[in-house]
């Protein structure tokens, strides 16, 4: 680091303009939150950048041991604001909340904290890892500790009801309010991530709290790895002429609608991808060369976009497609990309609601066959 570099090494602990060549420090870039860390077994310092006076972005000031980087005020580009899934941040001043289980997670101090909402909509809030509460059709400011919180540190998760079907909720995050000098700060995030691409059982519909029931966030919760839902119900794997939508290439845009405008996948990247279509597709006149063609293309795009993923390729819990699905494993011929045999995972008269789409129950099941074979491609526990 050229600023380090140019300090004077001294024997003793980071101060004023001074630093120990032998210890850790930590870049912190104030206006992005990004750290570049230096490795070492001695203690360190953090470093902020310094903008006491306009146009001074590339000075640099050393803070001692133990202190943070300055605190963020929750808006949506505060860059102490975790956002997971793909969001639309076009508004610089409202954060649209795109697909299912997309989720945000931000660390704040004080006693209180209230969520900025614009118009009505349905969202679950969990505070320092408790129970996801649901909040139905708020809107404006909502308070989510009517009781306050001891003072301290804490940490917020929020995720909104997806916007599909009949649903039109108004999925914008504004911020959050605190306590008269309380602030964010950068809460602790998981280095792996899994990407969950279906139809309505990734959705997670008809489970009790849709999203965050369904198999993949119990998996991705149950690994300690982040996790995103690319799925809307009723989805096809193939585009068909009667419009339903074909995750082949929807999977490329941030939201399902048509005109969404294509994602950017530098925003992060998936560690492993869990595909789950082919229930919709028989009902849409799809063929079954349709289906494998589309198949390999979904497959090969996931694997552009993320080059060093596991790709799995579940069977269908209706036995849908199978020869070709498998076919399409085959014809990529890609060492980390694999056919899973969901058979026997969960039984249709006690682990769903209609036959088709799991229960919690039947989530729960799902999410522990699969967990173990994510934790191998993740080199987690769980």
């Amino acid at each position: 680091m050229v600023v380090v570099g140019a300090l004077t090494p001294t024997a003793t602990p980071a101060r004023a303009a001074t630093a120990d060549t032998a210890a850790t420090y930590v870049p912190v870039a104030r206006h992005s939150g990004k750290a570049v860390r230096v490795r070492s077994a001695a203690d360190g310092a953090r470093i902020s950048r310094y903008d006491a006076n306009p146009g001074t972005d590339r000075q640099w000031q050393i803070v001692r041991p133990g202190t943070s980087a300055p605190a963020g005020n929750g808006s949506p580009t505060d860059p102490n604001v975790k956002f997971f899934g793909r969001w639309n941040t076009a508004d610089p001043a409202a954060h649209v909340s795109e697909w299912a289980g997309a989720y945000l997670v931000v660390g704040f101090t004080g006693r209180t904290v209230k969520l900025k909402q614009r118009n009505a909509i349905d969202f679950y809030a969990s505070i320092d890892g408790g129970p996801d509460v649901s909040y139905v059709n708020r809107s404006g400011t909502v308070d989510l500790t009517p009781t306050p919180l001891a003072a301290g540190n804490h940490t917020l998760r929020v995720s909104y009801r997806p916007i599909a079907g009949s649903y039109r909720g108004d999925a914008v995050y504004r911020g959050i309010q605190l306590d008269a000098g309380a602030g964010t700060f950068a809460p602790p995030v998981p280095a792996k991530l899994v990407e969950f691409v279906g139809d309505s059982i990734t959705v997670g519909q008809q489970s009790s709290k849709q999203a965050l029931t369904a198999y993949g966030w119990l998996a991705g919760e149950r690994l300690g790895a982040a996790h995103t839902q690319i799925a809307v119900g009723g989805a096809c794997l193939v585009p068909a002429a009667d419009g339903c939508i074909g995750m082949s290439d929807r999977f490329l845009r941030t939201g399902l609608q048509d005109n969404a405008a294509n994602w950017d996948f530098s925003r992060y990247r998936a560690d492993a991808v869990v595909i789950n279509l082919g229930t919709n597709d028989v009902g849409h006149g799809v063929t079954g060369a349709q289906f494998q063609s589309a198949y390999v293309t979904l497959i090969r795009r996931a694997r552009e976009k993320y080059p060093n993923a596991t790709i799995l390729a579940l069977q269908t819990f209706r036995k849908r497609f199978i020869a070709e699905t498998q076919a399409a494993v085959r014809a990529v011929n890609d060492p980390k990309v694999s056919f899973v045999d969901t058979t026997g995972w969960i039984v249709e008269a006690t682990d769903t609601t209609d036959n088709v789409h799991p229960n919690d129950q039947g989530h729960r099941k799902i999410a522990d066959r699969l967990a173990p074979l994510l934790s191998s491609a993740l080199n987690t526990t769980g």
